[in-house]
């Protein structure tokens, strides 16, 4: 009868092990790390998570959008594990930057966009200010086409907007309009409809639209790193002081040499060692 109890114990315990055991395992294999932020960055490090993901076997690294307002005030709150951002976390109202570890990760100049039938490839700082401030409504008023102007702004909040304003408006704030959070659908309603304008980062310009010159400089990375072309911010990805030994790994594999020679210029941004200036904010 002992024996019985003792072999039925004995039962009980191993399986209660290979429960502890699957359980631990599975939660090492289920570990996740979630971005969430600038659509700017978001190329970036849903690449690099990919890479990543490959070399630690179970990590998933879950990259969202939402605008840099969104991935600052998540990461302030403890939600995420990483907040992209266009913005330095100083910049952004409500958000206490001493809470957060700020990683400057690349470089990415901003340009505007137009519909092609509007018939303009350059314009000027002034003439750019004026269309967004609506004091010019027709790209006539400019030299191209008798057509309305049609602004497509992206998002209070987002990062992109907050550059272009800054450094390609002269910080003055553009009109009411209708606003997209997302690079990639603001480029999408300039190359369909006559007329439009927009703007977005250097790694969603494409042929279907018109990315003009501003004072005769043409918006490449070679320009934005002499700040030939000012309209451009660094890349942040922020996280809490005390973030995980996976997050901080994954921080530190977006810095390493491959990421930072290879992956971010095939994606169209700029390593930070290659830039010739420094802006503090």
């Amino acid at each position: 009868m002992q024996k019985k109890w003792l072999f039925g114990l004995l039962a009980i315990l191993a399986v209660l092990l290979g429960f502890a055991y699957i359980n631990r395992d599975q939660s090492k294999q289920g570990e996740s790390i979630t971005a969430v932020g600038s659509t700017a960055l978001q190329p970036l490090v849903e690449a690099a998570g990919e890479e990543f993901s490959k070399e630690n076997a179970g990590v998933f690294v879950n990259v969202q959008g939402g605008g840099s307002g969104t991935g600052l005030s998540q990461i302030e709150a403890g939600a995420i594990s990483i907040g992209n951002s266009d913005l330095f976390a100083s910049e952004q109202a409500g958000i206490n930057a001493n809470k957060l570890t700020d990683h400057r990760v690349a470089v990415i100049g901003v340009t505007p966009i137009i519909n092609k039938q509007a018939g303009i490839d350059a314009l000027t700082t002034e003439q750019l200010k004026k269309i967004f401030t609506g004091k010019v409504t027709n790209w006539r008023q400019v030299g191209g086409e008798n057509q309305t102007i049609v602004i497509v702004n992206r998002t209070q909040g987002s990062g992109t907007r907050n550059t272009f304003e800054k450094w390609g408006l002269n910080r003055a704030q553009s009109i009411a309009s209708q606003e997209q959070d997302s690079s990639g659908t603001a480029r999408q309603i300039v190359a369909t409809t006559p007329g439009a304008i927009s703007y977005v980062s250097f790694s969603y310009a494409d042929s279907s639209i018109i990315t003009p010159t501003i004072n005769g400089v043409k918006p490449t990375n070679a320009n934005v790193k002499t700040n030939r072309w000012q309209i451009w911010s660094y890349e942040h990805m922020y996280t809490q002081k005390q973030a995980t030994k996976t997050t901080t790994k994954f921080i530190n594999f977006v810095l390493s040499d491959r990421v930072q020679t290879k992956l971010i210029p095939q994606l169209g941004y700029i390593p930070i060692s290659e830039m010739q200036i420094t802006r503090l904010e």
